[in-house]
């Protein structure tokens, strides 16, 4: 593979960090069979889906009121929450200068089970099936095969590489809005175990949440995730500006070290190659 591609994704990816703050989306959520918005028909999360009784379609005190329906006597709501991104405005001590910065707060509203309200018709959304992507699956199962290396899907929250299993595991592909962001997220990890010490022997027992060696090797792993997408010919606008989001959070926590995205670019196209060997 050519080191032109590793320039021009690292070169679009800096584009959208000068591009101003941008929050990062999680590109999975809920199970489409379980507890989902009635009004657009998307899936809640996982840990709404545990807050929530049952399955089925949900809607708030407005939303049902618009539709004509009227709560049952006696049903009481259940409550939603998720994370509201909130840009506030702070002094450094040190400079006195004026900075801007994102503060998550956690947010709240009540819904209303299908059940619990009578009056309205209820359209349940047809569950989205993914197509797999040919070249993208080839790239997965030439090199999990080749390396011996195991990819587990389970309904959950999490997306990891265990060095010590040597294993992937990943969100169930039906958790994923866009399949694009199911295989970006699966050349995530496929790039960290890269750095398993059979492999290029790059992940260091010394990194832990936060510190410069774990915030690199997300670098790593982002860059090559985009690097793959790109060469699968699966990218879309939404998936390189969420990877540029990703990335963000880590320059962030380095004071925005740019030459830093250059390292790490480097040590994604040892990665990638390796993948694609």
């Amino acid at each position: 593979m050519s080191f032109d591609i590793y320039a021009v994704v690292t070169d679009r990816i800096i584009r959208q960090l000068e591009s101003g703050v941008i929050p990062w989306q999680k590109p999975w959520t809920g199970l489409q069979s379980g507890a989902y918005s009635g009004t657009t028909g998307k899936p809640y999360s996982l840990l709404n889906q545990m807050i929530l009784s049952k399955p089925g379609a949900y809607f708030t005190f407005n939303e049902m009121a618009k539709r004509g329906g009227k709560i049952r006597k006696g049903e009481k709501a259940s409550m939603i929450v998720f994370w509201k991104q909130i840009r506030v405005s702070e002094t450094d001590p040190s400079t006195g200068e004026l900075k801007e910065r994102i503060v998550p707060m956690l947010k709240y509203y009540n819904v209303f089970h299908q059940d619990q309200i009578e009056g309205i018709t209820i359209n349940a959304p047809a569950p989205v099936e993914h197509e797999p992507i040919a070249e993208a699956e080839a790239v997965i199962n030439h090199y999990t095969a080749r390396e011996s290396l195991t990819i587990q899907h389970q309904r959950g929250n999490e997306a990891f590489y265990s060095p010590l299993r040597d294993c992937i595991v990943l969100p169930l592909m039906e958790q994923f809005t866009d399949i694009e962001e199911y295989y970006s997220t699966a050349f995530h990890e496929m790039t960290h175990s890269t750095g398993h010490r059979s492999r290029l022997n790059r992940l260091k027992v010394t990194a832990h949440f936060g510190n410069d060696e774990y915030s690199r090797e997300e670098l790593v792993a982002e860059i090559g995730a985009a690097a793959l997408v790109s060469y699968t010919g699966i990218e879309t606008r939404k998936s390189l500006k969420n990877s540029a989001a990703y990335i963000q959070s880590w320059l962030r926590a380095l004071k925005n070290d740019k030459r830093l995205i250059v390292g790490a670019s480097a040590a994604a196209q040892k990665a990638v190659d390796f993948i694609l060997a």
